[in-house]
């Protein structure tokens, strides 16, 4: 779809159009899993629902029309996503990552992808120079996060992307916690962005799912190759729901923001905060980078509660309205301690370094009525 055309738009209608038999509005769900030749090796552009099919593609290129790419891939999950890009480097190949990465991330990274003889590096990414110095000769891939989880550490895209381009390095953007809607990192260099479609894209908590999409056409044969032998694709029926819910991914995003911007602001005045991480925030120390490449600061924020684990334990316990849960980017709101949850696979001492402290929390603010939140909030930290 034109690209001049609004991204609320395209969310509705990239990739669809009415069933030529029917004229139903919504995309149909094809649950075949093989379709009539009408000769050997002539048919309608679908074999077998491994390599494709209709349901799929569609919510694959209404995705890649938002992301600004023309190659769009879902898959099972981000944790699926996530492996068969990995697939484009080979034993003895060096893979970068953000030393603050996603826990599910790390553990696939560091204990099975480095078991194929892949060798795996992490680095502060928003240190240039660092960066820099961390690349060897036989680096194939950076994968960068922006912001990061649960640190929300900001990566300046632009400048890490041309680095890698300029050595040949393909790079990747985890742009889970913001989505296509406020940060868009194609157009800022990357040569690949990776969901977690479980989380803002799908956004409902109902889907487990991933994706990625890439302008780069080399790059799009090599993964619709492996997506067709390694078999991670997207269940037709959850490609369906994700395609359903980006037709509201606008305005919900729209929402998830104001309200975290909200609960920012009012822990950071709290007596029993310590500090808040959100880069919305004027003390966020890269406001301006997180200004200059996204268009919104997304739904996701962290604190340090005074004191340690007892007290964000009888917190936690207390919250009513939020929801003590791994995952983010749903309509409700889910808290979490990182070190004993999401994070748990990072080891201790990584975690220290990192400041993923017993009294640090992630919160993943819904789209509830923001005065319902802060008092339940209000009711926890009493």
């Amino acid at each position: 779809m034109k690209k001049e055309l609004g991204f609320e738009t395209r969310a509705i209608h990239a990739g669809q159009k009415p069933d030529e038999t029917t004229g139903a509005i919504m995309t149909p769900l094809y649950l075949s899993s093989t379709y009539v030749q009408a000769s050997p090796g002539v048919h309608k552009g679908y074999e077998y629902s491994r390599t494709s099919n209709p349901t799929r593609k569609a919510y694959e290129d209404c995705l890649a029309s938002l992301e600004e790419g023309r190659f769009g891939f879902a898959f099972a999950s981000g944790c699926a996503a996530t492996t068969t890009i990995a697939h484009l480097c080979k034993a003895g190949d060096h893979i970068l990552l953000s030393d603050d990465l996603y826990g599910g991330s790390f553990r696939l990274f560091t204990k099975v992808i480095q078991n194929n003889g892949i060798d795996i590096g992490l680095v502060n990414l928003s240190d240039l120079e660092a960066t820099k110095k961390a690349i060897k000769p036989n680096t194939k891939m950076i994968w960068i996060e922006s912001p990061t989880n649960p640190m929300m550490k900001l990566v300046d895209i632009k400048k890490v992307c041309d680095l890698a381009k300029s050595k040949n390095i393909i790079s990747v953007v985890d742009n889970t916690f913001m989505s296509p809607y406020f940060q868009k990192p194609l157009t800022l260099g990357a040569d690949i962005v990776v969901h977690s479609t479980t989380k803002f894209v799908n956004g409902h908590s109902d889907v487990v799912g991933g994706a990625m999409v890439t302008d780069r056409e080399d790059i799009a044969e090599r993964i619709q190759f492996l997506t067709n032998s390694m078999g991670g694709i997207q269940a037709t029926f959850d490609s369906f729901l994700c395609m359903r819910s980006l037709k509201t991914l606008a305005i919900r995003m729209r929402a998830h923001q104001e309200n975290t911007m909200a609960i920012a602001e009012y822990l950071e005045k709290h007596p029993k905060v310590e500090k808040v991480i959100y880069p919305g925030l004027k003390s966020h120390p890269q406001y301006d980078l997180a200004k200059e490449q996204m268009s919104g600061f997304g739904g996701v924020l962290s604190f340090y509660l005074k004191g340690g684990l007892a007290e964000s334990k009888t917190f936690l316990e207390k919250v009513k309205l939020f929801s003590l849960a791994e995952s983010l980017g749903g309509v409700e709101s889910l808290i979490e301690h990182p070190a004993i949850m999401t994070h748990a696979s990072v080891p201790a001492e990584q975690r220290k370094e990192l400041g993923i402290a017993d009294n640090f929390i992630r919160i993943s603010v819904g789209i509830e009525t923001i005065s319902d939140l802060i008092k339940d909030l209000e009711q926890a930290l009493a």
